[in-house]
C-alpha cells in the first residue's frame, strides 16, 4: 500500500476585533458582588464578552457553540444571563464562573426577546418563529408553547402581581395571555405597523408602546375584580369599560373583562420619525430611554403620582386665577384643568450618540443619576450618566470603548516576518495586534485600506488606499511617514518583491507600477533617514488591476483584469509571456506556489482554478464557494491553499490532488481576507461581523475519507431532528409542549430504549437461571453480567435504566419520552413503580410517570394488563408524594422556627428583612458609621445561623415537641 499524503488540523483559537455585535442587545450586568453600573454585556458572534467599562477591559467570555447571539437578559438576582442564539436555542450562564448547565431547545429560529418573571423562577422567550415559550427555570424544562401571533415576537413581559403575560409582535397586534388558562384573552388591534417594543408603567397600570412611527402609544390597563361571577349583569361586569369597546369587541369578547380592560389614554410624540428600534425603562419604570435607527436617543421621565398631583392644583390655581381675571364676577363656575399624558409622562432630555444607536440599557441610582450603556453600529460600546433631578440634565460621556476593534470592516491582513505581529486595515484605522496576547500595539488613522504588508524588518508598514495612495507608517512611533501618490483609482493589489527591494503596485487606472524602497534624510529631525518608496516603472493595461503577484523566483509577474483572464509578464521585460482565460467573472484574487510550478486563481463566479505556470495549462476547476471567492493564499513551501469567499467559510485545498481537505466555519459574515503566517501554523481572517478569527495548525492528522462520512453523519443527524413529535389524539390549539425534538432528543430516547433493551435481556436470563435451579433442585452458577452493568458498579439493570432516564437533559426529558414507541411504556411502567416503592428519584419518576400517561392515556386504559400496574403506581405515588410533602412541611416549619428563635434572641431582622434595614439606614443616616454597625450585625446572625443548624439537624423526628 503507497503512502497517503498527511494533512493537519487547522482549529479555532479565538475571535477578537469585535466589541459587541450588532445582532444582540447590550445589558447592565453585576459580577461577583461588584457595583452596578461598571459591567455591560454585549453579544460577539457566537460569544458573550462582559466589560468593564471603567477599565476598558474584557472580564469574562460567556463562550458559545456556534450559532450568533440574538438576545441578552440578565436575571433579577444578578447572578445568571439569559443568552438567546439565532437556531432558537437559549443558555443560562452563571455569571460567578461563566459556565453554562441550563440549555433549552424550543424554537425553530432565531429569539428576539427574554423576560424573567419578578422572582426569576420562570422564563419567556419569543422568536422569529411567531412562537411565546414559558420555561421553568428552577426545574429545567418548557412549561407551554403560546401560538397566535402571526409574525416574529419583539417583546414579552410577565407581570408582577398577576399570572398574566404581555406580547408585542411586528404583525401590529399586542396580545395578553392568561397563564392559569394558557390562552390569549385580549388581542389590542391599535396599531397600524409592526410593534417593535412596549413598557409597563404606573405599578403595571400603563402601557405604553412603541411602533413604526414617531408616537408612543399610552393604554390605560383596569384590572377588573376577579371574584365577580360569571352570571352577572352586563352592566356590572362591563364596569369602566367604554361602550365603543364592546362593540367592536363583538359578543364572543365577554370572558376577557373579567380579566381585564385596555384604553388608549393618549400618546408621546418622539423627535425622530422613524421607527422605533428600543423602547426601555429602569427596573423600577421612573425613566424611559427610546431611540430609533438614528444617533439621537431620546429620554423621557415618568413623574410620580403625588408630584402629578401638585402639578395639577398648580394648573388649577392659574386657570381660577386667569378665569377671575377676565369676568371679575365672583359667582361664576370653577374652571376644570383635563389631566393629559404629557402631565404625566415628561421628555428629559436628548442624548446625541457618535454613531448610529443599535441596542440600549440603563437604570437607576438611589440618588436619581441615571446611567445609560449604548450599543452602536460600529463596533462601540457608549456609557452616559445624567441627574434626573434636574431641569434639562445635561449628559455626561463617562466610557467609550473602541481600541479592542476597527469601526468599519477590515479589509486587508498582513503577517509580520516573525510570526508574531498581525496587522489589519479598515475604513478609518490600521491596527498592528500582538498575536499571542490578542491584545492591540499600535493604532494609526488612515485613509480607506484595501491592501497591506510589513515593510521587510518588520519596522515600517504600507497601505495601499481606495483613493490610489500609498502610506507608509512607522511601528515604533505609531506615525504616519509618508504619503504617496500612486494612481488615478482604487489602489486594489500590492506586492512585496522577492527580493525585498520594492514593491509592485496595482490600480483601477489600468496600470501596474513598480517602486523601490529608498532611504531618504528626513526633513523634520534632519538627522535620522527614513523609508520612502521610488517610481521606477509602469506597465500600461487594457483594464482595471484587480491583483498583482510575483512569481517566488522574481522571473514573472502575474496580473488580474477586469476582462475575467490573468495576464503573465517577464517581469525584467515586462514582456507579455501567457493570458489564463476560463473564468466567467473577473478574478478578484491569486497566488504563486513556492517552486513556481502552479498558480491559482479565485474569481467573483465561485470557482477556483489550478493552473501549471509553464504553458498556462488549466489543471482543474473546482466549485468552491456558495459565493464569491475573495481571497486566496498558499500555504508556505506547500501545494496546499486556502480561500475565503462570501458564504462565510473559509477551505482548505490540495492543488496536487485537486481535493476539498477542511473547512473552517465561525465567521457570521462574508469573509473578506485572510493572512497565512510566514510558519503556517497561523491563519487570521477578517470578516463583515466586525470579528478577526485566529485559526491555529495543530498535530491532530486529517483522513478525508472519515470527514466526508462525518459530514454526510452530520447531514442524516440534521434531517432527523426535522419534523415535530406527534401527541396522539391533540389538536393544535393555542397552546402546545414547549420542546423541540431534535438530534440530542433523539439519541436520549434511543438510549432510554437501548436501556430498555438491556432489562428486558437481562430478566429473561433471570428469569431462565431461576427455572434452571428449580428444575435442577440445586443453586447454579450465576449468568455472567453485563459488562455495562458491571462498568456502573455492578448495579442491577432495573438501576442502569433509572441511571440512562438520570443523564437525560431535564429541558429535552419530555420529547425524548414522546419519541419514545409505546411497546416500551409498559415496561417503564412498572420499573416506575419499583422505583417509587423503593423512593428512588422519586420527584422526577412522578415527572415522567404523568407526562407518560398523559400522552398515552387511551392506549394505557385500553389495555387490561395495565390496569393493576396502574392502580398499584396509583397508591405508591400518592402515599410516597404526601411523605416527602411531609419532610419539606417539616423542615420549613423547621427553618422557620429558627428564624424566630434568632430573630428573638439578637433583635435583628432576617436575611431579606436585614438587607431592607441596611439600605433604609444607609440612605437616612451617614455611610460610615451604619455600614460598620450592620455587617457587625449581620455576621453576629449569620454565626448565630451557624451554631443553631448545628444543635438542631433537620431530619424529620417523631414528634414536634421536639422543638420545644
Amino acid at each position: 500500500m503507497g503512502l497517503t499524503k498527511q494533512y493537519l488540523r487547522y482549529t479555532p483559537s479565538a475571535v477578537f476585533g469585535v466589541i459587541g455585535s450588532q445582532k444582540a442587545n447590550i445589558v447592565f450586568v453585576i459580577l461577583r458582588g461588584g457595583e452596578r453600573g461598571r459591567y455591560v454585556a454585549v453579544g460577539a458572534c457566537e460569544h458573550v464578552f462582559i466589560w468593564d467599562v471603567r477599565k476598558a477591559e474584557k472580564v469574562l467570555i460567556l463562550e458559545g457553540n456556534k450559532h450568533e447571539v440574538t438576545h441578552l437578559c440578565p436575571s433579577p438576582d444578578g447572578v445568571h444571563i439569559a443568552v438567546g442564539y439565532e437556531d432558537g436555542s437559549v443558555r443560562i450562564f452563571s455569571l460567578l464562573n461563566g459556565e453554562s448547565n441550563v440549555s433549552f431547545n424550543g424554537h425553530k429560529s432565531a429569539v428576539t426577546s427574554i423576560q424573567y418573571d419578578a422572582l426569576g423562577a420562570r422564563l419567556v422567550t419569543g422568536s422569529r418563529d411567531t412562537d411565546v415559550i414559558v420555561w421553568d427555570v428552577i426545574n429545567e424544562c418548557g412549561l407551554y408553547r403560546l401560538k397566535g401571533h402571526k409574525d416574529a415576537i419583539t417583546q414579552a413581559l410577565f407581570l408582577k402581581n398577576k399570572n398574566l403575560l404581555v406580547t408585542s409582535s411586528k404583525d401590529s397586534f399586542v396580545k395578553w395571555w392568561d397563564l392559569d388558562t394558557q390562552h390569549c384573552f385580549k388581542t389590542m388591534v391599535g396599531h397600524r405597523s409592526e410593534v417593535w417594543g412596549m413598557v409597563l408603567l404606573n405599578q403595571e397600570n400603563r402601557l405604553l408602546t412603541g411602533s413604526a412611527d414617531s408616537e408612543l402609544r399610552a393604554w390605560d390597563v383596569e384590572y377588573l375584580e376577579e371574584n365577580k361571577e360569571v352570571g352577572e349583569p352586563r352592566e356590572k361586569k362591563g364596569k369602566g369599560v367604554p361602550d365603543d369597546d364592546d362593540d367592536d369587541e363583538g359578543p364572543n369578547e365577554d370572558p376577557e373583562e373579567r380579566i381585564l380592560s385596555c384604553k388608549k389614554a393618549g400618546s408621546v410624540l418622539r423627535e425622530a420619525r422613524d421607527r422605533v428600534v428600543s423602547l426601555t425603562s429602569d427596573p423600577k419604570a421612573k425613566v424611559l430611554a427610546c431611540h430609533g435607527l438614528d444617533a439621537n436617543l431620546e429620554i423621557f421621565a415618568v413623574l410620580p403620582e403625588e408630584e402629578i398631583q401638585k402639578k395639577m392644583e398648580r394648573k388649577l390655581k392659574k386657570a381660577k386665577k386667569k378665569a377671575k381675571s377676565q369676568d371679575g364676577d365672583a359667582g361664576s363656575a370653577d374652571p376644570v384643568v383635563e389631566r393629559k399624558l404629557t402631565d404625566e409622562i415628561q421628555k428629559l432630555t436628548n442624548i446625541k450618540a457618535s454613531s448610529k444607536i443599535r441596542s440600549v440599557d440603563c437604570f437607576l441610582t438611589p440618588n436619581g443619576e441615571m446611567k445609560i450603556a449604548l450599543l452602536l453600529q460600529n463596533n462601540t460600546v457608549e456609557t452616559y450618566t445624567l441627574k434626573t433631578t434636574e431641569k434639562n440634565p445635561p449628559s455626561t460621556k463617562t466610557c467609550r470603548l473602541t481600541l479592542g476593534g476597527h469601526r468599519t470592516d477590515v479589509r486587508t491582513l498582513s503577517f509580520s516576518s516573525d510570526n508574531i505581529a498581525v496587522l489589519s486595515a479598515s475604513g478609518e484605522t490600521v491596527k498592528v495586534w500582538n498575536r499571542s496576547t490578542l491584545q492591540v500595539i499600535r493604532t494609526m488613522a488612515c485613509e480607506y485600506a484595501l491592501c497591506s504588508l510589513f515593510v521587510p524588518g518588520d519596522r515600517q508598514i504600507i497601505i495601499g488606499t481606495k483613493s490610489g495612495k500609498i502610506q507608509i507608517f512607522d511601528l515604533a512611533s505609531g506615525s504616519l511617514l509618508e504619503t504617496v501618490e500612486a494612481h488615478d483609482g482604487s489602489l486594489w493589489s500590492i506586492c512585496l518583491s522577492p527580493d525585498q527591494r520594492g514593491i509592485v503596485t496595482g490600480g483601477a487606472d489600468k496600470t501596474v507600477k513598480f517602486w523601490d524602497f529608498e532611504l531618504i534624510k528626513d526633513n523634520e529631525s534632519g538627522l535620522n533617514k527614513r523609508l520612502t518608496v521610488k517610481h521606477t516603472r509602469t506597465l500600461q493595461l487594457d483594464e482595471d488591476v484587480l491583483c498583482v503577484r510575483y512569481s517566488p523566483n522574481q522571473r514573472l509577474l502575474a496580473v488580474s483584469l477586469l476582462d475575467c483572464t490573468v495576464k503573465i509578464f517577464y517581469t525584467d521585460t515586462l514582456k507579455f509571456f501567457l493570458s489564463l482565460y476560463g473564468h466567467k467573472l473577473p478574478v478578484l484574487c491569486m497566488d504563486i506556489s513556492h517552486d513556481c510550478a502552479l498558480i491559482v486563481t479565485g474569481s467573483a463566479d465561485r470557482n477556483v482554478k489550478v493552473w501549471g505556470l509553464d504553458f498556462g495549462d488549466c489543471h482543474r476547476s473546482m466549485f468552491a464557494h456558495d459565493d464569491s471567492v475573495m481571497f486566496l493564499q498558499f500555504v508556505p513551501k506547500t501545494h496546499l491553499f486556502f480561500t475565503a469567499g462570501k458564504d462565510r467559510k473559509i477551505k482548505q485545498w490540495d492543488a496536487d490532488k485537486f481535493e476539498h481537505i477542511q473547512t473552517l466555519e465561525g465567521h457570521k459574515g462574508e469573509v473578506w481576507c485572510l493572512a497565512i503566517s510566514p510558519s503556517g501554523d497561523h491563519i487570521v481572517s477578517s470578516s463583515h461581523d466586525k470579528s478577526l478569527r485566529l485559526w491555529e495548525r495543530t498535530r491532530e492528522p486529517i483522513i478525508l475519507e472519515e470527514e466526508k462520512e462525518m459530514e454526510r453523519e452530520a447531514e442524516f443527524e440534521e434531517s432527523l431532528a426535522k419534523g415535530e413529535p406527534v401527541v396522539p389524539g391533540e389538536a393544535k390549539g393555542e397552546a402546545e409542549p414547549a420542546g423541540k425534538k431534535t438530534i440530542e432528543t433523539v439519541k436520549a430516547a434511543e438510549r432510554i430504549m437501548e436501556a430498555l433493551e438491556l432489562y428486558r435481556k437481562e430478566s429473561k436470563m433471570l428469569e431462565e437461571h431461576t427455572a434452571a435451579c428449580k428444575a435442577e433442585g440445586k443453586e447454579l452458577p450465576p449468568p455472567p453480567t453485563n459488562p455495562i452493568l458491571m462498568a456502573y458498579g455492578n448495579i442491577s439493570p432495573s438501576r442502569y435504566v433509572l441511571e440512562v432516564i438520570k443523564k437525560v437533559r431535564s429541558s429535552e426529558l419530555e420529547v425524548s419520552l414522546l419519541v419514545l414507541p409505546f411497546p416500551y411504556i409498559p415496561d417503564l411502567l412498572s420499573l416506575f413503580n419499583t422505583y417509587i416503592q423503593q423512593g428512588l428519584e422519586v420527584e422526577l419518576v412522578c415527572r415522567c410517570l404523568f407526562f407518560l400517561l398523559r400522552i398515552h392515556f387511551g392506549q394505557i386504559t385500553g389495555n387490561h394488563m395495565l390496569l393493576s400496574v396502574i392502580d398499584e403506581l396509583r397508591t405508591n405515588t400518592i402515599s410516597k408524594v404526601r411523605e416527602i410533602r411531609d419532610v419539606l412541611g417539616f423542615n420549613s416549619a423547621g427553618l422557620q422556627f429558627l428564624q424566630r428563635e434568632i430573630e428573638s434572641k439578637e433583635d435583628v431582622m432576617f436575611f431579606a428583612d436585614a438587607v431592607g434595614r441596611f439600605e433604609e439606614k444607609k440612605r437616612k443616616k451617614h455611610v460610615g458609621e451604619h455600614v460598620q454597625e450592620c455587617s457587625g450585625r449581620v455576621t453576629l446572625c449569620e454565626g448565630s445561623v451557624g451554631r443553631a443548624i448545628s444543635e438542631l439537624s433537620l431530619k424529620p423526628v417523631t414528634t414536634p415537641t421536639d422543638f420545644s
